[in-house]
């Protein structure tokens, strides 16, 4: 269950990264709103996961979730370059997140 919370702590940092660049700086009041509610929930959930699994492990699961989605959002839906490197490069990160996943511990 705790890494449950940790893929979906994962995927709301991606919608915080996005709403942060969709609220131009702030300046845009549902996207900054958005971030918000993503951000908190995305702490959130990880503070509760944190709760039974290494911090190690955990971290990079959710930062690798994250640095994924938001890169392939950005590919797929705000022009972002698509490149072959970039999508090796991306590949990479989620079979670490992966191997991360299988090797972390709870307590």
């Amino acid at each position: 269950m705790a890494w449950l919370l940790v893929v979906v702590a994962g995927l709301l940092e991606t919608g915080f990264a996005v709403c942060l660049k969709l609220s131009h700086g702030f300046t845009r009041l549902w996207p900054t709103i958005a971030f918000c509610v993503f951000a908190l929930g995305s702490f959130g959930l990880l503070t509760l996961a944190l709760k039974k699994l290494d911090v190690g492990p955990a971290y990079a699961v959710w930062t690798g979730i994250g640095a994924a989605g938001t890169a392939i959002y950005g590919m797929v839906f705000l022009g972002d370059l698509v490149s072959t490197l970039k999508i090796v490069s991306i590949t990479l990160v989620i079979i670490g997140v992966v191997g991360l996943q299988l090797s972390g511990s709870a307590h």
